[in-house]
């Protein structure tokens, strides 16, 4: 009899995740046309940008995105799946231990990002290209440390899962919460860079945080997981070339805040680099073509950076190069399931 309630009530929870899923993906499909009504109406354009990644002019990247500067695309578009997440999580799937903090950081980061994605708006007149990378940095660390704070002494988290070992690392917790946050944060922002691609990466990533908080019991977070999911999948409708709009910012820094939180709510950043090796991969194709171009006078290893635009510079349409990194995100996040089930649950 027991075992017959076990079942109904798994069946029961699962039921509820995915219907947090569902009702977020709806939510979000409705609220899409009011924001492409705004969007369009007072211009929200998405400034172009003129200096490469890597350093230097964006002169690769400006001939391969041509047409893009013809036409006239609105960002801020993270501004409907924060929306969609926050208000489902807010009257449906609220816990203090799971869902205060991710969510607190995804809007913190997508206010960050707003303000940032506003001044690039009104730089198209002003010559402003966006918010000024010291100030962004500060306040987003902000944001971070505080999440740190509360990480340590609120949910009294004092270690580190290396995969082999759980080390005590006591209030040193709060740096390497901040690291983890910026870190993934702006991998995901590097990331996005064209039409669908970080949308479909994300649904991959956050797809296989679900189950790992599924499988740690951990079930308002396993919600929130998905809930993100559902609202990234009516974002990537409308994202999908040509895009019709962008996450800008807003949505990049608060997904990207988000992941990171949930892979130290799991105690599993040893699995992130995995989940997330595509993001890690455009981050390190940036990181070696500048340090190339500083210590070979100028040379750079790949044709530009992010590594997404090397391949197009190499000939692949911008939608192959999309649908492929698809695929490697979600080949790496059964990898890094895998390694997360060896190491045990």
């Amino acid at each position: 009899m027991s075992e017959i309630l076990n079942i109904s009530l798994q069946t029961d929870t699962v039921i509820r995740i995915l219907l947090l899923a569902f009702l977020t993906l709806m939510l979000s499909m409705a609220v899409t046309p009011l924001y492409t009504f705004f969007a369009y109406k007072h211009q929200w354009w998405k400034r172009q940008r003129s200096s490469a990644s890597g350093g230097g002019d964006a002169t690769v990247y400006q001939q391969l995105h041509a047409e893009k500067h013809r036409r006239n695309i609105p960002t801020m578009a993270g501004v409907i799946f924060i929306f969609s997440v926050s208000f489902v999580t807010l009257f449906a799937n609220l816990d203090r231990g799971q869902t205060w903090l991710p969510l607190a950081g995804m809007v913190g980061s997508g206010i960050i990002g707003l303000l940032d994605d506003w001044i690039n708006i009104r730089g198209s007149i002003s010559g402003i290209a966006g918010m000024r990378a010291k100030i962004k940095f500060g306040l987003h660390s902000l944001v971070a440390l505080a999440g740190g704070w509360w990480f340590y002494s609120k949910l009294d988290v004092s270690s580190i899962n290396l995969g082999f070992a759980e080390v005590q690392i006591g209030a040193l917790v709060i740096l390497l919460f901040w690291l983890v946050v910026i870190a993934t944060a702006n991998a995901v922002n590097i990331t996005d860079g064209l039409d669908g691609l970080a949308g479909g990466l994300l649904v991959s990533s956050f797809a296989t945080y679900t189950l790992i908080a599924v499988f740690q019991e951990k079930y308002f977070l396993a919600g929130f997981c998905l809930s993100i999911v559902g609202a990234l999948l009516s974002y990537t409708w409308f994202n999908i070339y040509p895009a019709r709009f962008f996450m800008g910012d807003t949505g990049a820094f608060a997904l990207g805040t988000a992941l990171g939180i949930i892979a130290l709510q799991t105690d599993t950043i040893y699995v992130l680099p995995v989940i997330g090796a595509v993001y890690v991969a455009e981050t390190g194709s940036v990181i070696i073509n500048r340090t190339s171009k500083w210590l070979r006078g100028g040379k750079k290893v790949f044709k530009s950076s992010p590594i997404h635009h090397h391949f197009e510079a190499s000939g692949w349409p911008e939608t192959k190069v999309t649908m492929r990194f698809w695929i490697l995100g979600q080949v790496a996040g059964v990898l890094g399931l895998i390694l997360y089930l060896l190491g045990g649950v």
